[in-house]
């Protein structure tokens, strides 16, 4: 080929890449006008309807000049000039008062797992509640510094002498995302479509099994009657989710449907899906918008919250290292390497503490699979498993000292443990003795266990495969296991799986996480009738002493009277080791130091406090 023709083509080549590059900047630009097209006609959308509901107000209030003349309407009139700022919103009121406040920009956050459904009610990990707490409201909340109860959607409330009844009255300027107002009949609609058996929410029916009825007495009053005396009936009642009847309502005829739904999620709360039907767990992430109707007096700072799913805890180091994230969680082995690292320093907060609120880890131990006892029935073998996982030096080795050990489901410092229970400490010989009286020993001097059956000890460990830190305790525990002639067979595991097998309980063990509270109750985990299809109690767990003790608990309201209870529940579930009960973690976390406000309280970091009260002050912000 001549050089001619050469420079030719050349020439050609690179116009033609010009022109193909030109045509795809083109294309994009197109889709985001598209973008930016759809988005302004859906406000615009949503305008005209907020327009036809003010309209039909209007004619309401017409109606009512007409019937009821002046003095109807000088009776409503005072309740909404009066109306004051409920003081739940306090915090979030002082926070927008500083002199850098500005609402605006992105909260960038990322789970560790994959969501399988944002679905209230059928979903069942902490992510899915993180994101719901910015989405859906319940009637009251606690205060970060008091720990006393404020109004939310409920203006007041007041509990009958008998403590049986209580009864609420609503905001009168409380309306859902979509703009339909919530009214007390929505509150009353949530509590029947839970309690409706067609819909898979066991653990929530079992949390609200001691409300007999619920019943809206207008349209901002509604009365929650209970069945029996419960210690925690004012949490129970105002801390229900409340779900719009109007959107929710149709899947009582069709329970499959919302049952195995991914994403269908409305609510009040100062943030919202963008199409509240359309979230699906292959987006690899989660984007709430601020709510533009939001009722509350403080109007939420963020534009958008987003989550990114990233399950590698390298890769997510990274993501924060790049500034695409805000929020870290570092592991115990990489923090003094955070905390040494100037340039992170400078531009981040870091912050360690023990939550009072702090859940705890554990070994759960599976009694019954496939409709067949398990090995782990007999106590004497939980017990020994206990014995043989030392806690200590996992605290020590693989969480470098930023844990405290677990007793029981109840903090070590709550007045619902018993201060003379302490740790079941690592006793390898104590766990033979155990071990050989429930009929194990070494039969042919291959250094295994076996059974009165001539079975070999064995069995598989299910853990999320993502995260470093339970591998390495899982690795470590296989190693301390062998020594006492028990084979333990490692079981990393997707989290998705880990759900479904929980759901099945098809496993042998496994190890998780609960969160936990001021005030627990543990009905759900360990009461015996907890482990139907889908309960919390998945190990099949049995103790009829244990279920008294737990059902008398709940139901005497007297704290003095009640703490004892608890603190004999608390003996029986150290003395049969359902779970061994590992550590509660320190937070070790690295913010952003552009997200202004962050502060400790008695809840823990108000990072994801819902009223919002940290923001970006407006030199500061980077995303639109």
């Amino acid at each position: 080929m001549k050089k001619t023709d050469r420079g030719f083509s050349l020439g050609f080549w690179l116009a033609f890449g010009l022109i193909a590059v030109l045509i795809v900047l083109t294309m994009v630009q197109v889709d985001r006008q598209w973008q930016r097209m759809a988005e302004m006609t859906r406000i615009l959308q949503e305008q005209a309807e907020d327009i036809r509901r003010t309209r039909g107000l209007v004619r309401d209030l017409e109606q009512t000049l007409r019937s009821g003349g002046s003095r109807a309407i000088a009776a409503a009139a005072p309740k909404e000039a009066q109306l004051a700022v409920p003081d739940a919103f306090d915090r979030a009121r002082r926070a927008s008062t500083r002199p850098d406040y500005a609402s605006g920009d992105w909260l960038m956050l990322a789970f560790g797992t994959g969501l399988r459904t944002l679905t209230p009610l059928v979903s069942t990990d902490a992510y899915a509640s993180e994101v719901q707490g910015y989405v859906i409201e319940s009637l009251i909340t606690r205060d970060p510094d008091s720990l006393e109860w404020r109004g939310l959607v409920a203006e007041d409330w007041s509990i009958s002498d008998d403590g049986l009844t209580i009864t609420f009255r609503l905001r009168r300027d409380v309306s859902f995302s979509d703009g339909v107002p919530l009214t007390a009949r929505d509150v009353a609609f949530t509590f029947e479509f839970i309690m409706n058996e067609a819909i898979a929410a066991p653990r929530s029916r079992a949390y609200l099994s001691k409300i007999r009825s619920v019943e809206a007495i207008d349209d901002h009053t509604v009365r929650f009657l209970f069945a029996e005396p419960y210690f925690n009936s004012l949490q129970l009642a105002g801390s229900m989710d409340i779900l719009p009847a109007h959107f929710y309502r149709r899947y009582l005829d069709d329970p499959r449907t919302f049952n195995e739904s991914r994403g269908l999620l409305l609510g009040s709360g100062p943030y919202r899906l963008a199409n509240p039907e359309g979230w699906t767990p292959d987006q690899g992430r989660v984007e709430l918008e601020r709510n533009p109707r939001y009722w509350g007096p403080v109007d939420a700072s963020f534009d958008r919250i987003v989550w990114r799913v990233i399950e590698n805890d390298s890769a997510r180091l990274t993501t924060f290292r790049n500034q695409d994230i805000d929020v870290y969680g570092a592991r115990p082995r990489e923090y003094q390497q955070l905390l040494d690292d100037k340039g992170l320093r400078a531009r981040t907060q870091h912050f360690e503490y023990m939550s009072p609120t702090a859940g705890y880890s554990y070994i759960a131990w599976n009694q019954q699979r496939g409709n067949a006892p398990t090995r782990f029935t007999d106590p004497r073998v939980r017990s020994a498993m206990t014995h043989l996982t030392d806690v200590a030096r996992v605290i020590d080795e693989v969480l470098l000292g930023y844990a405290e050990a677990a007793v029981s489901p109840f903090s070590p410092h709550s007045p619902q443990h018993d201060p003379a229970l302490q740790p079941v400490p690592y006793d390898q010989e104590r766990a033979r003795r155990l071990l050989a009286e429930a009929g194990f020993a070494d039969r042919n001097g291959d250094g295994i266990l076996e059974g009165e059956d001539g079975k070999p000890f064995e069995f598989e460990m299910t853990f999320f495969q993502d995260n470093e830190d339970t591998r390495r305790m899982v690795l470590f525990l296989r190693d301390l296991y062998a020594r006492a002639g028990i084979v333990m067979r490692p079981k990393p595991t997707e989290w998705s799986v880990m759900l479904e097998n929980i759901q099945r309980k098809d496993f042998d063990a496994i190890t998780l996480g609960w969160t936990s509270g001021i005030e627990i109750d543990i009905f759900q985990m360990f009461h015996s009738s907890q482990t139907l299809e889908g309960g919390d109690n998945f190990i099949s767990y049995r103790n009829p002493e244990l279920d008294r003790l737990i059902d008398a608990a709940r139901g005497e309201v007297s704290e003095a009277k009640r703490m004892p209870l608890w603190q004999a529940a608390e003996r029986v579930l150290v003395a049969d080791q359902p779970y061994t009960f590992l550590f509660r973690r320190k937070t070790l976390a690295f913010v952003d130091a552009r997200i202004a406000n962050l502060e400790n309280t008695p809840l823990g970091l108000n990072l994801m406090s819902v009223p919002v009260e940290v923001y970006v002050p407006a030199a500061q912000q980077r995303r639109r």
